[in-house]
């Protein structure tokens, strides 16, 4: 046993460093996972304790989608994904290729691009209220002066309220996505555009043909972290409309945050979590197998 411990003591060390991570990890998210898949299959109502717990099988998912509050969530979260990703995309590459130039404060001007990223979403959330308030917010009282006589109601607007949202989540990570463009473009090599400027190639022809190709991994690295950070939005919803008006600003997240703690419908509310995850899955697949052709045709 002696001479086995001996002949094995760095193994187990390094298995003793790794141990209370693995731990933690089997504890606080694993066990936890696992739970959630079961719960899906159940009707429980936590404050009655697990004696409540009720197998209904697929009942969950069937009921989601005869679920009008459901389906209202879902088609709200993908439009907000469809414009907000496109939308933080077209500013951020364009502020990227000015700021990796010679620009005059750039580190300053980044810092203040980047800040709305770091910086609280209540703090955020709560300034945005103000900036959108119909009567006497600055964005409507600017309207206003410029001639607009019948400004937005914004988030009180069952029409306004969505681009609303739209707008806040897409300020909010342009500078995490400016950042990200900043790394890749830096990591280009410059032998590519001196050979492109002996050939003669014009500014336009190198962004088409040498930048935009090269920025392929970092545009796919982004298109996923931005599709699976918007799909689950719901800081801002909770703070300014609780999903309002009339259900108009509701998120998946949201929903599935009323179903489990307003609602104590813990089981639907974990169905809902699992179909979110399929669904952010599915696009994750779809964006890796066309990446592999990307890179095939490059």
């Amino acid at each position: 046993m002696q001479t086995w411990l001996r002949k094995h003591k760095e193994e187990l060390t390094g298995y003793l460093f790794v141990l209370p991570n693995m731990l933690g990890l089997i504890g606080l998210t694993l066990l936890p996972i696992l739970f959630s898949v079961m719960l899906s299959f159940t009707e429980w109502n936590f404050l009655a304790g697990f004696s409540a717990l009720k197998w209904v099988g697929l009942d969950n998912y069937k009921a989601m989608w005869q679920d009008q509050w459901f389906i209202k969530s879902l088609t709200n979260n993908l439009i907000y994904v469809a414009v907000t990703v496109p939308l933080i995309m077209l500013i951020a590459l364009p502020t990227a290729l000015i700021l990796n130039r010679r620009v005059y404060l750039k580190k300053l001007i980044r810092l203040m691009i980047f800040m709305p990223y770091v910086s609280s979403v209540v703090a955020v959330s709560v300034v945005w209220g103000l900036l959108y308030r119909p009567s006497d917010g600055i964005i409507n009282s600017f309207l206003k002066g410029v001639g607009i006589s019948d400004p937005p109601g914004w988030i009180s607007s069952t029409t306004w309220a969505l681009p609303a949202i739209i707008i806040i989540g897409a300020w909010g990570l342009i500078g995490y996505t400016m950042v990200l463009y900043l790394a890749g473009l830096q990591g280009i090599p410059q032998d590519l555009y001196e050979a492109s400027d002996v050939d003669g190639a014009s500014p336009w022809t190198q962004l088409l043909h040498v930048t935009i190709p090269m920025l392929r991994p970092t545009t796919f690295f982004i298109v996923i972290t931005l599709m699976i950070t918007t799909f689950q939005v719901f800081g801002t919803i909770y703070m300014l409309t609780q999903g309002g008006p009339a259900n108009s600003t509701s998120m998946l997240s949201y929903y599935i945050y009323i179903s489990a703690f307003h609602f104590y419908k813990f089981g639907y509310a974990a169905a809902m979590a699992w179909v979110l995850f399929l669904i952010l899955l599915c696009i994750t697949l779809l964006q890796w197998k066309q990446q592999k052709k990307w890179e095939n045709d490059y």
